[in-house]
């Protein structure tokens, strides 16, 4: 395949576009971006600097901040995926707890925080052949991308999903919290002011509820040999 293209993954929390676009890039050899992770480890920066908690936001020291904010992703053949590194730390299992699930989603409301990272994964793009997920990259990130996938499934099928996952780190978490927690993201994500979660009308609408992961890849995979024609 010497053509390539720009696949962009969008869709609400813990339905899975990590796992289906690292599945892609690694068939297809293309660049895996994970936005959601940039996001998350703004957000650790933000607590570790006591700019958010759940009691408070400080956006103003937050946006003052980020030109001190340094990402980058560097790839870990042990584990088939690129982690992300801030300021030169490794800081990709932080950015997986729940403390910062709970916050995520208000630091990515910052107008100021989004456009920072949307230059950078625009950059990263730039020559194609890539993976994107997140909630604005058909939208905003990349709105010419040749395919555009729009993940979604039931929240308590989300919910159950995280859930487990979180059990089988050794998280202690209950499910109800998850829940809240996944529900809380999705009205976030959808109604905030600056590139809102949304279903366009160039992008594939894909539940994934009762898919599993092979049959979810496999129909992928039809969709992005149709766009490589």
């Amino acid at each position: 395949m010497t053509q390539k293209i720009t696949i962009a993954i969008d869709g609400f929390s813990s339905t899975g576009k990590s796992t289906i676009a690292k599945q892609l890039a690694k068939k297809l050899g293309y660049i895996y971006v994970d936005t959601g992770a940039m996001y998350r480890a703004v957000t650790l920066y933000a607590m570790q600097h006591n700019y958010i908690s759940d009691t408070h936001f400080n956006t103003n020291d937050l946006i003052t901040d980020l030109k001190n904010i340094s990402l980058h992703f560097v790839f870990n053949n042990n584990l088939g995926f690129a982690e992300i590194f801030l300021n030169n730390t490794n800081v990709e299992a932080k950015i997986r707890t729940i403390e910062v699930s709970r916050l995520v989603s208000k630091i990515a409301t910052v107008s100021e925080v989004r456009k920072k990272l949307v230059l950078e994964q625009q950059e990263m793009g730039k020559n194609k052949g890539i993976v994107m997920d997140g909630r604005d990259i058909g939208t905003v990130v990349f709105p010419d991308a040749e395919l555009k996938l729009f993940m979604t499934a039931s929240a308590n099928k989300r919910a159950t999903r995280r859930y487990k996952e979180l059990l089988d780190r050794g998280d202690k978490v209950s499910y109800q919290e998850i829940l809240h927690n996944v529900q809380e993201r999705d009205r976030i994500d959808s109604t905030r002011n600056d590139s809102p979660l949304t279903l366009t009308n160039d992008a594939i609408e894909f539940d994934n509820s009762n898919m599993g992961l092979e049959d979810q890849f496999e129909r992928i995979m039809t969709l992005v040999k149709m766009r490589l024609g």
